[in-house]
């Protein structure tokens, strides 16, 4: 298992907008961090009120949104306009090519992560989808959120990953076996955890590819945590 700290990320600071990225994105550049597998992109944006991204075009992409605090309003050229609150997973699928923008019209700071997972299929027609998960659903547990065939109430991608998320504290407790052949990577939204008896605090990830042996996921020892785990292609 590797470990990469939250300080190793990169960080943007525009003013109206914080964001850390996980793997190589705008003018952040690391040869080491182009992405994971399939996942392309872990931004972990903080908007100022009254700013945010103003309409830009995406091709041939999964882009996920998970809001943590505050809400973000989107508006694309499929005409969908929605508002996207904590506890809700977006997924737009750009597809042959798509525009929208995000922005925070609220009095207060919004903090979200924005995910890109590269996509199963090219050249397909955009399409999106959005759905609120229940705290309770993810207590002590890891939630699946997002899949490829929508499978218990998921989002569902066109991308060759599945995505759960977990809150997890005191003696709560959530395992999940890998997949032999497929890579796994945990992202610390918040608070902390011990990932296989490796405590990961904010920010923090750790990842493996899982070989020919079948291995489990335990997180454990939680502290406020909120958790997100990918089961990626190989």
């Amino acid at each position: 298992m590797q470990i990469r700290r939250s300080n190793e990320r990169g960080l943007a600071n525009h003013g109206w907008l914080k964001s850390y990225h996980s793997f190589s994105f705008a003018s952040y550049y690391d040869p080491q961090w182009m992405g994971f597998a399939n996942l392309r992109v872990i931004n972990e944006d903080r908007i100022a009120a009254g700013s945010g991204f103003g309409t830009h075009g995406h091709r041939d992409m999964e882009i996920i949104s998970y809001v943590l605090d505050g809400e973000l309003a989107h508006k694309d050229s499929m005409g969908n306009v929605e508002v996207i609150r904590p506890g809700e997973v977006q997924r737009m699928s750009a597809g042959r090519g798509v525009m929208h923008s995000e922005f925070n019209h609220a009095k207060g700071q919004t903090h979200f992560l924005q995910i890109w997972i590269e996509p199963k299929f090219t050249g397909i027609q955009p399409s999106y989808e959005q759905k609120a998960f229940d705290g309770s659903e993810k207590r002590g547990t890891l939630r699946l959120v997002v899949s490829p065939d929508g499978a218990e109430g998921s989002v569902t991608a066109n991308a060759d990953a599945r995505l759960y998320a977990g809150l997890i504290d005191g003696t709560e407790r959530a395992s999940l076996e890998l997949t032999p052949g497929r890579h796994t990577y945990v992202h610390v939204v918040r608070g902390a955890v011990a990932v296989n008896d490796a405590v990961l605090n904010t920010g923090d990830a750790a990842m493996w590819r899982v070989a020919d042996d079948s291995r489990r996921l335990v997180l454990e020892h939680g502290k406020d945590a909120e958790v997100l785990v990918f089961d990626l292609a190989a």
